[in-house]
């Protein structure tokens, strides 16, 4: 059977050993079918290898498809190297919760060889762009799937806030911090904070304070295409940091802008055909426990 893939990347959780027989058995299954080129981290964990090799960041360059084996942590790793380009992503889940990744240890050959023979259901999910404005310059730039997060950092006091949503001033809020979220990472920190969930196919985002000072400043969902500007209350000091997804953007001062909107390019998943999001919830989260899922 004809395949659109003919070049496989494979990223791995290369601090995990207990990745290496599902590595192997990835490599094993697809070798002999598929040009199949691995993050050098990843390499000493298969017995044998002898494809090809290329850093985390260039992977996508070479390949028609990424997998990412591990867990949701992995996986936004394998989302960023991919973000800007049109190399669609799979996720084997190693990890503990995982609502990214959605291929079992167990499933791989069957799963995995199904949807590269065209067998999946593709998704699209959106990433958020975040600027740092300095001056009125851009001084940093960064790419986040799951969340944008303001909060306080090595200090015991609250960050105060200013959010306007496209130029319409929101609110000011004394809090720990602010997470701006996708709808993929509303399953994620956002829904430990008391974020709703939202279906991955809305074009909305979910702002959700840490721990506010004034108890009624609630989570809300705005347009998709919002622009979010967010500044620090002009206090003598202020302790923040600004991390997207798990990559802390450095030395952020007071007197900085925070802007954070869509990406124009959106990243692409491929599951298996019998993906549902709805039993995902129920699985994930031990939601109808007793029933039939």
């Amino acid at each position: 059977m004809s395949t659109e893939f003919k070049s496989i990347g494979i990223l791995g959780k290369h601090s995990d050993p207990k990745i290496a027989k599902t590595l192997e058995t990835l490599y094993q299954c697809l070798k002999s079918q598929y040009k199949i080129i691995v993050d050098p981290s990843s390499t000493p964990l298969i017995p044998n290898f002898s494809g090809a090799t290329h850093p985390i960041e260039s992977l996508t360059q070479h390949c028609d498809v990424l997998i990412a084996v591990g867990g949701d942590g992995t996986f936004l790793t394998a989302a960023r190297a991919a973000a800007g380009s049109d190399i669609p992503l799979i996720g084997i889940n190693l990890g503990r919760l995982g609502f990214l990744v959605d291929i079992s240890p167990d499933e791989v050959i069957t799963k995995v060889n199904a949807i590269l023979q065209g067998q999946y259901r593709k998704e699209q999910r959106f990433l958020l762009r975040t600027k740092i404005i300095r001056n009125q310059q851009v001084i940093h730039e960064e790419t986040a799937v799951n969340e944008v997060v303001i909060h306080r950092w090595i200090t015991p006091s609250m960050i105060e806030l200013n959010t306007t949503i496209n130029g319409v001033y929101l609110n000011t809020q004394r809090s720990d911090g602010l997470i701006i979220s996708t709808p993929t990472g509303s399953t994620a920190y956002a829904l430990s904070a008391g974020g709703p969930i939202i279906h991955p196919s809305l074009n909305a985002l979910l702002l959700v304070p840490l721990n506010p000072h004034t108890l009624s400043n609630r989570p809300i969902v705005i347009d998709g295409y919002s622009e979010i500007e967010i500044n620090f209350v002009k206090t003598k000091e202020v302790n923040a940091q600004v991390t997207c997804d798990h990559i802390a953007i450095p030395g952020v001062l007071i007197s900085d802008t925070i802007l954070i909107k869509k990406d124009s390019k959106p990243i692409t998943i491929l599951h298996p055909e019998s993906h549902d999001f709805f039993h995902a919830l129920r699985h994930k989260l031990n939601w109808s426990s007793g029933y039939p899922s």
